[in-house]
């Protein structure tokens, strides 16, 4: 039973129980704003629209990101239809093909044993599974850049042919150039940097000959430059905002107001690499190690991706969890090569006691979220969520103490095994247990109170506020009042599509009124009482713990 990666018939059962769940939860949640509701609404613009070069969000454009996203959602609508699987469609393949292709490097490069351990300790990090179940663009962003690391890996390690290396050359280009159209430059300047640290380090110069520079540089340009000009030709405001403002502005710049501290992502780290927290250290140890007689040095190139990754973004102004996503499929071939090599399995037993031990910090998430939040009917959701913190922390526990077991009888592929499947239905059961309150944060119950009032005419405005899952689920876009925030830029190409002041919404409310022409409001609990007090003519219709729905008549 310690030779579980030469099972075919395992490896297809656990491929294909692992396939179906993850695809199948694709839809079991709302779109919980901001990101999922705003990316899902981006692509339901477009594909009503057919506009596939000018991005959009509530009708404005939006040029903060590039549209591989947007267009890959939009396809999935067109193929499939409006729905929540279907907007995360990409970014859970994605997080697939991520697992996989680094499996197969893993057994490319390091051997079959690694390969399996690298795609379990890849398909049970908590942050890389629940990234992949959520619609955002850090998944899709990791998805390429995964494809770039695999891709070097196999062309240059050194039993590659040269037919292999130019093809996995090419496969590396392309998946820079798609890593740009996911979320810009950082596609291609993460790579350079590791890329020319590695060759610093490992005093490997001869690399930059096997790179197949000539036609790698016309695969990228092919592919990543189209869209750059069609979109800069029909907006021309567009490449200030799009290079100058978020890239170099927002990487120094606190504009963005997204600070941290300077080891904000190594916090992030702890819960995220779970349950391979235990022999991480190790692991990355183990990667300084030269490999005598070999030219290419493949986890030393492992280690520079994740440390550098780390560092550039710890150096950034601008900090958000999913930053370092793209460091997943390193840390797991490095995790990979050590418990595939380690002559004894104490680590292994040191990983589970880990588990133990943190469970207790998950069980108290829930509780935390409480004291943040005012409104009893929401501390109510999150109590009820609490039972899947606590039993996402009793399987978690008890794959480590399994797993310990195995470990102690040197069964070594049990334990990496049970500790996998552990960590991925613990995160199965807080994703899934959080949708009560993912739902209300959504309003996806308000906007469906809202649909029976709508005609294909009826004009709603939201208040001072945005509720970024509420127009994909109205399936239409909204008047903003008195709101700027991210359609800032947008808004001074365009000023016609708001209303700047909340004065001159009563004045467009009153001449609905006036005409006898039916209009709504989503409006925040503060909005309400201050146009209550102005003496504005409204009906509630619906409301819940975050917003209300006003009519005129």
């Amino acid at each position: 039973m310690n030779d579980l990666y030469n099972s075919k018939k395992l490896i297809w059962s656990l491929l294909a129980a692992f396939v179906i769940v993850w695809l199948y939860v694709l839809g079991v949640r709302t779109l919980v704003p901001p990101d999922e509701g705003r990316y899902a609404e981006m692509a339901r613009e477009m594909w009503a629209s057919g506009d596939w070069i000018t991005t959009r969000l509530n009708g404005i454009k939006y040029f903060e990101k590039p549209p591989l996203q947007t267009w890959m959602n939009a396809l999935s609508f067109a193929a499939f239809g409006l729905g929540e699987w279907q907007a995360r469609l990409w970014t859970g393949l994605c997080g697939l093909g991520g697992v996989f292709l680094t499996g197969y490097a893993g057994h490319r490069v390091f051997g079959a044993r690694a390969g399996f351990y690298a795609a379990l300790a890849l398909g049970s990090s908590l942050f890389w599974v629940a990234c992949g179940q959520i619609d955002s663009l850090d998944m899709g962003l990791s998805g390429m850049t995964t494809i770039v690391l695999c891709a070097v890996l196999i062309a240059q390690h050194d039993g590659a042919t040269e037919r292999e290396r130019r093809n996995w050359m090419l496969v590396c280009w392309a998946g820079m150039a798609l890593a740009v159209l996911a979320k810009g430059l950082i596609g291609l300047v993460l790579p350079g940097a590791v890329l020319v640290l590695y060759t610093a380090l490992s005093r490997d110069l001869a690399i930059w000959k096997r790179l197949h520079l000539g036609k790698g540089l016309l695969l990228f340009f092919a592919i990543a430059t189209p869209w750059f000009v069609l979109v800069g030709l029909k907006n021309p405001e567009q490449p200030h905002f799009f290079f100058i403002h978020e890239h170099w502005e927002r990487f120094f710049l606190k504009t963005h107001h997204r600070e941290g501290a300077w080891y904000y992502f190594l916090v992030l780290l702890i819960p995220g690499i779970m349950p391979w927290l235990g022999v991480l250290p190790q692991a990355m140890f183990h990667g300084i190690r030269r490999e005598p007689g070999a030219a290419f040095q493949p986890k030393l190139l492992l280690l520079i991706w994740a440390v550098f990754i780390t560092f550039f973004f710890s150096y950034s102004s601008s900090k958000l969890p999913g930053y370092i996503l793209p460091i997943y499929p390193a840390l797991a071939l490095l995790i990979a090569t050590y418990l595939e090599g380690a002559s004894r399995l104490n680590r292994m037993i040191a990983a589970g006691l880990l588990i133990l031990v943190g469970v207790a910090g998950l069980a108290a998430v829930p509780q935390m979220a409480q004291m943040a939040v005012r409104h009893p009917d929401e501390r109510i959701l999150l109590e009820a969520y609490q039972p899947w913190v606590l039993t996402a922390a009793i399987v978690a526990a008890a794959g480590g103490a399994i797993a310990m077991l195995h470990a102690r009888h040197l069964r070594r592929d049990l334990a990496v095994l049970t500790l996998a499947i552990a960590g991925f239905v613990s995160v199965q059961l807080i994703l899934t247990g959080f949708e009560p309150y993912g739902k209300m944060r959504a309003g996806k119950e308000l906007a469906m109170k809202m649909l029976p009032e709508l005609q294909a005419d009826t004009k709603i405005y939201s208040v001072n506020t945005y509720e970024q899952s509420m127009t994909f689920y109205l399936q239409r876009t909204v008047t903003l009042v008195d709101y700027w925030d991210e359609f800032t830029f947008g808004l001074r190409q365009q000023p016609e599509l708001s209303i700047p002041t909340v004065e001159g919404f009563i004045e467009k409310w009153e001449e609905h009124s006036a005409a006898n022409v039916k209009a709504l409001a989503i409006v925040s609990d503060d909005a309400y009482e201050k146009l209550k007090a102005k003496g504005v003519t409204m009906r509630v219709i619906a409301e819940d713990t975050r917003r209300l729905v006003i009519t005129n008549l």
